[in-house]
């Protein structure tokens, strides 16, 4: 059959998304995969230069998505499907283009690991994620703020004559456009993806990317690719050489032979051909391999420990098989961020399909031959020169400009594109795409004004870039201006002048809470905790008078607020305060994992030791736990001695770092 392109759409168990976050994120960025400046300080002088290249200090402008739960129902999700006689491709559009499914019809294999169910968890950038398939991480080191959110889509023409698919956006944390193209050459096993990061801007910029593949796991399950040794991350904060066979006593080429979840980032040498893959018992499995470009190759692995189990469980449907994720990335580790400079681009190409190899050797003690013998077997599949030559031909297409629609994403590259009037031939982000988010800040770039809410409700997102900022500082100075400029202040490092503009909307402010808030946190990240504490619980009051009803805008405000408040309150000892708070939650929030811990927390603070232990001992979940969070175990070690229950256990590293 000749390939084709349709859309289609899948059903499955899903827990809805909710509202964002709509408390601007002005804290620092908790992604687990930081080093230590000692930890920095023995690494090879351009890794450690490129982990220091511009960190991001939050993830302004994207909101932080937590409003998720953990019930699931069933979720008509759109799909677009291209398949040929070979393969069967299944995308989710609006789900940061992940592709869902890679089935091998001759086979009947799934290549990746198909995830049953759709369960946000806290592990993107900005919160809401979920497991399986293939995803496209890009803007800074951490899974993607694009995660669950919708992607441009439509058919362009592709290089074999054929058709495939372009998805593309904005990634606003870096403020640069990509594109992913999908096609399938006809008859063949693998499907190539082309992939383009291109810079606008008459600056350069620090560029991240890495293509995570979840992939079913077994105990027979290796994952291999070019090299003698890898980069261990094990979050403690550190990052250092070790050998793949021989850490810590076991061959962790294997995912189930380790106990705590870890990153071991192969070092691939800079002339070999870039690949990875993994394969069962059998030999079997899937491969991808990439142009030079994407010289990265990362295994992640969850482990065998209690931790790593229960975290599969939480991502995806008890009983099923489980996952380990191979990831390919423009630098050797995740922590790295990659130089682009003013008005150029990245691009490569990336090809995933079946590959099968002798099982004894695959899984012999000599791992050079089991390298060898899976180099061997991909190079009879899809040689590396045809992965170059397919590169070359689809550069030739990537500009061109998109036909039928298959999907749309955000409005702010429209935004971005007229106001710097950007020419980014074949991703158009045309006016059609504005909404109600961009509307004030379209009115800005034409007028001058930010205009203000036309009801009462809580604040829209700001923009940070320093041109937005720029035009801030020129409007007139409106309370609603002097919040939206603060929070771009505070994202540039200027935390001084944040609070000045904070303090100045405040006195004329018809909406008191958010800028209360906003001070609080800076009195918070300051050094100031008390003062914290009363202008949270002020901000607190606010909201509590001001909210209209208990519909999903308010009583996301009221859920963030509120968490920050019985956090800061209880972090100085005011336990009756923070019972005040805890007691004005209406009872579907109170019942909430997050504020069920909160609860136990407050109980211990008020000295009902047996009541915290009640909680523990009638079962909550934390839908929004932190990939790497410990607190759970950190609360439970205060009410007794004895071992945390294996449900709340989700600890990512033992219990005592190593020395």
């Amino acid at each position: 059959m000749a390939t084709t392109v349709r859309r289609a759409v899948l059903t499955l168990p899903a827990a809805p998304l909710g509202p964002e976050n709509p408390l601007p994120a002005l804290r620092p960025l908790d992604e687990v995969h930081t080093l230590d400046d000692r930890a920095r300080a023995g690494l090879p002088r351009d890794m450690a230069r490129q982990i220091g290249y511009e960190p991001l200090r939050t993830v302004l402008p994207t909101r932080l998505r937590d409003g998720y739960g953990r019930e699931r129902g069933p979720a008509d999700l759109d799909t677009i499907v291209i398949e040929n006689d070979r393969l069967r491709v299944t995308v989710l559009p609006g789900l940061g283009g992940r592709v869902h499914s890679l089935h091998h019809k001759p086979t009947g294999r799934e290549l990746v690991y198909r995830n049953p169910v759709l369960q946000p968890a806290d592990f993107a950038l900005n919160g809401a994620w979920f497991s399986g398939g293939i995803e496209w991480n890009t803007g800074a080191t951490g899974h993607t703020t694009l995660s669950c959110a919708p992607l441009h889509a439509a058919v362009v023409p592709a290089p074999d004559g054929g058709d495939m698919v372009r998805l593309w956006e904005w990634e606003r944390l870096r403020d640069l456009p990509f594109q992913v193209d999908l096609w399938l050459p006809d008859g063949s096993d693998f499907l190539y993806v082309g992939v383009r990061i291109r810079n606008p801007h008459e600056r350069s910029a620090p560029v991240y990317w890495w293509s995570n593949t979840a992939v079913p796991e077994g105990q027979g399950t290796r994952v291999l690719a070019p090299a003698e040794g890898a980069w261990y991350f094990g979050y403690e904060r550190t990052l250092r050489q070790t050998a793949l066979q021989e850490h810590d006593g076991a061959d962790r080429t294997y995912p189930l032979r380790s106990e705590y979840p870890a990153d071991y980032f192969y070092d691939v040498p800079g002339d070999a051909r870039k690949w990875i893959a993994s394969l069962d018992a059998d030999g079997r499995g899937l491969v991808q391999t990439s142009t030079d470009r994407l010289r990265g190759r990362k295994l992640f692995l969850w482990g065998a420990g209690s931790g790593g189990r229960n975290w599969q469980r939480w991502l995806t449907e008890p009983g099923t098989p489980g996952y380990a994720e191979i990831q390919s990335g423009l630098a050797r580790t995740q922590l790295e961020h990659v130089r682009l400079d003013a008005g150029q681009e990245f691009s490569w190409l990336e090809a995933y399909g079946p590959l099968a190899a002798d099982p004894a050797a695959v899984h012999g003690d000599d791992w050079a031959a089991a390298r060898a013998e899976t180099a061997a077997r991909l190079e009879e599949a899809l040689p590396r020169a045809d992965v170059d030559a397919a590169h070359a031909a689809w550069q030739r297409y990537a500009d061109t400009e998109p036909g039928e629609t298959l999907a749309t994403g955000s409005g702010w590259g429209a935004l971005e594109v007229l106001r710097a009037g950007h020419k980014l031939p074949g991703t158009p982000f045309d006016a059609s795409t504005l909404g109600e988010e961009q509307a004030p800040w379209l009115e800005l770039l034409q007028t001058g004004v930010l205009p203000a809410p036309r009801r009462v409700a809580p604040p829209g997102p700001t923009l940070v870039a320093p041109h937005w900022r720029d035009m801030l500082e020129t409007a007139p100075a409106e309370p609603h201006t002097e919040y939206h400029l603060g929070v771009a202040q505070w994202h540039a490092g200027d935390h001084a002048q944040a609070v000045r503009s904070w303090e100045r909307g405040l006195r004329l402010a018809p909406s008191r809470w958010p800028l209360l808030r906003c001070l609080a946190l800076a009195d918070r990240e300051g050094g100031h905790p008390e003062r914290a504490a009363e202008l949270y619980a002020e901000a607190f009051d606010d909201l509590c008078a001001e909210r209209r009803d208990d519909g999903e805008a308010w009583t996301a405000a009221t859920a963030a607020l509120a968490r920050e408040t019985l956090e800061s309150l209880l972090g100085t000892g005011r336990a009756a305060a923070a019972r005040a708070v805890q007691d004005r939650l209406w009872p579907a929030l109170r019942d909430r994992g997050r504020f069920r811990l909160l609860e136990a927390r407050l109980l211990l603070a008020e000295g009902d030791r047996a009541a915290a232990r009640a909680v523990f001992d009638d079962g909550f979940e934390v839908a929004d736990l932190r990939e790497g969070a410990e607190i759970l175990g950190d609360i439970w070690a205060e009410l007794t001695d004895e071992p945390l229950p294996a449900r709340y256990d989700f600890r990512m590293r033992p219990l005592r770092s190593p020395e």
